[in-house]
């Protein structure tokens, strides 16, 4: 027998629920809250306390994630780990995180209020860390759950000089007990997130759910073009070493490759540098970024190098000098199967077909898939608009969300012993 649902009132107490955590914040103006703040303090603490009111156990790691933890079949039988982070970019939305969060309380919620135990166990987790707001670290608190965490990150140090180790200190938490935040793998089953989707395109197919394939791969590029200054009124035009056009023109061919790719490819130049940066001087160096993003490291290398000869190509035209260099590189993280069919199959059960789809974004789950199977459910956003307070799903999409995390839990069986697909039965 199926847990009954009501998803209007799923939908309506996630609502609620985004809006009390969305109200803390360092500012009454807009939604900021930064990893190990005073914020992030109040906000963990409301997190806990829905998590007891959802009958759950409430524990916080070393590196403050908290946990809320289900054992219906004891503390030792394997868990299934349920998670989003509640940190924020500054100016930020309310839902992006958060919203994974409350619907895995939810989800326990409904489901020990119908009086159904399993087999196993459940954590709830909220992360910190995920944005990489305050510390030019991503990830920290995901990577200490999945035993991956770097001792360098205790260095880094945020704007105002505070580093990551005393921060911790500050926020009441012992550095040397990162090591015991690792899960063991295993007894862990399986990671899901569920996460808005922060693009267009449930909304443009007239889904409220999307299931992820993968979470792609990136490369940053940094294109160093150098030129030669020149009086912009005195050097005719076919004698100039412009590198601002040079760079404008490798910028269009970045654009150009990610079009013809069949992998949802994307790629932005999201910040360009002009020297001397004077309106009547020639620019004499250019240096730009490059955020390419897709769902198979294969195309992604493809088109690096396609990138790299069409920038040699216009720099040799031009008579310019170009240097490219990588200062980031994640690869993609595929979505277990066997979870994809499972929430697919959980959405069906709701009256409503899935759509299928790569996240451009980085999330939790990139860290947790060094630890287990992970599997990410998308709920549809207004616009596609995210990292801004126009940020916004309806209660009716979120209560589906809560009700679809609820069959595919209520339905989710054991591996047996032996099995080799990395965790999640078939």
């Amino acid at each position: 027998m199926s847990v009954p649902l009501d998803i209007a009132a799923l939908g309506a107490r996630a609502a609620a629920m985004i809006e009390e955590l969305g109200a803390i914040s360092e500012s009454p103006d807009h939604l900021t809250r930064f990893f190990l703040t005073p914020q992030h303090r109040r906000a963990a603490d409301l997190v806990g306390r829905w998590m007891r009111e959802a009958g759950l156990d409430v524990s916080e790691d070393a590196v403050g994630t908290v946990r809320g933890h289900w054992h219906p079949a004891g503390a030792d039988a394997p868990r299934l780990l349920i998670g989003s982070h509640i940190d924020t970019v500054g100016n930020a939305g309310k839902y992006d995180g958060a919203m994974g969060v409350i619907l895995g309380i939810l989800a326990l919620d409904t489901i020990r209020a119908a009086g159904v135990t399993r087999p196993f166990g459940i954590d709830v987790l909220a992360f910190g860390d995920e944005e990489g707001t305050r510390f030019p670290s991503t990830l920290s608190a995901s990577a200490a759950a999945a035993g991956i965490f770097s001792p360098a990150t205790l260095a880094m140090r945020d704007a105002d000089g505070i580093s990551y180790h005393d921060a911790l200190i500050a926020y009441g938490k012992n550095p040397d007990d990162i090591p015991a935040a690792a899960y063991d793998p295993s007894k862990v089953i399986a990671y899901i997130e569920a996460h808005i989707e922060q693009g267009p395109v449930l909304e443009a197919e007239g889904e409220p759910l999307g299931v992820v394939t993968a979470i792609a791969g990136a490369t940053r590029l940094s294109v160093t073009v150098t030129g030669e200054a020149g009086h912009a009124g005195t050097v005719p035009m076919r004698m100039r070493h412009d590198a601002l056009l040079g760079a404008a023109e490798m910028a269009l061919a970045v654009e150009r490759i990610a079009k013809a790719d069949r992998h949802g490819m994307v790629a932005t130049v999201g910040r360009m540098h002009i020297d001397p940066g004077s309106i009547n001087v020639i620019p004499s160096r250019v240096v730009f970024t490059v955020d390419l993003r897709s769902g198979s490291d294969m195309s992604r290398r493809e088109a690096l190098e396609r990138f790299e000869r069409e920038a040699h190509r216009i720099a040799d035209l031009r008579h310019l000098g170009v240097v490219i260099s990588a200062f980031h590189e994640v690869g993609t993280v595929p979505c277990f199967r066997d979870l994809q069919l499972r929430l697919r199959n959980a959405i069906a059960d709701l009256g409503h077909s899935s759509v299928s789809m790569a996240s451009g974004a980085g999330h939790d789950g990139q860290a947790m898939s060094k630890l287990c199977p992970i599997g990410m459910l998308f709920v549809r956003c207004r616009g596609g608009i995210s990292h801004n307070p126009a940020e916004y799903a309806s209660p009716e999409d979120m209560g589906l969300a809560a009700a679809a995390l609820v069959r595919f839990i209520e339905r989710f069986k054991l591996p047996q012993i032996g099995d080799a697909t990395g965790g999640v039965q078939t």
